[in-house]
């Protein structure tokens, strides 16, 4: 008798184990963040201040790209944007390899390849990892084409910009847009699911 009931209990647990790992794999998946519809991302062409290659977003198609905007000089939200990059690297684990994390300028007068290299190596960041520079004149039309804002040139130590990161899909469609209150594990969770579309 307790041997019934425990062959019973065995399989009641199966099927409960079973019906729990088809209703996740079935769930829905949901990116968070604001939802850009995905549209086209606009393409541009910079130079990586670390490696000193010219950079087109179109050729990082095949893969998904985390896109922020930031500056070497930054005290508070870019080295933020920069940890929660090296964070979601790290939690994606082997699926890293499928995203290329890219930071453009919005500092054309002091994002050197020294100062790029320098913040790169200061947070970690090597592995599929672009951090793009230009003059005044190749940056701005990037800036425009992303809603970002810079008061970069106006003298000021600091630069004032949005604190936007865009999320792009591997067919090159801005899907989602996140900002520097989202956490790691939210940035990893979306770049998980990107992975994961074919």
């Amino acid at each position: 008798m307790m041997a019934h009931m425990l062959g019973a209990m065995r399989c009641i647990a199966r099927y409960i184990a079973l019906a729990l790992l088809a209703s996740t794999a079935c769930a829905p998946t949901a990116l968070m963040g604001t939802d850009l519809e995905g549209t086209e991302a606009p393409d541009f062409t910079l130079t990586d201040g670390i490696s000193g290659q010219t950079v087109s977003l179109s050729a990082l198609r095949g893969g998904v790209v985390a896109l922020a905007f930031l500056y070497t000089n930054c005290p508070d939200v870019c080295p933020l944007t920069a940890s929660n990059f090296r964070a979601a690297q790290r939690a994606l684990g082997s699926d890293a390899g499928a995203v290329t994390f890219v930071a453009v300028s919005v500092d054309p007068d002091r994002d050197t390849p020294k100062a790029t290299q320098d913040f790169s190596a200061a947070h970690d960041l090597r592995d599929n990892w672009r951090y793009l520079i230009g003059g005044r004149a190749q940056l701005a039309p990037v800036w425009a084409a992303y809603g970002i804002a810079s008061s970069a040139g106006s003298g000021a130590a600091t630069v004032a910009h949005n604190d936007a990161i865009y999320l792009i899909d591997r067919r090159g469609r801005e899907r989602t847009l996140l900002h520097s209150d989202r956490s790691a594990s939210e940035l990893a969770a979306n770049l998980r699911i990107l992975v994961g579309e074919r």
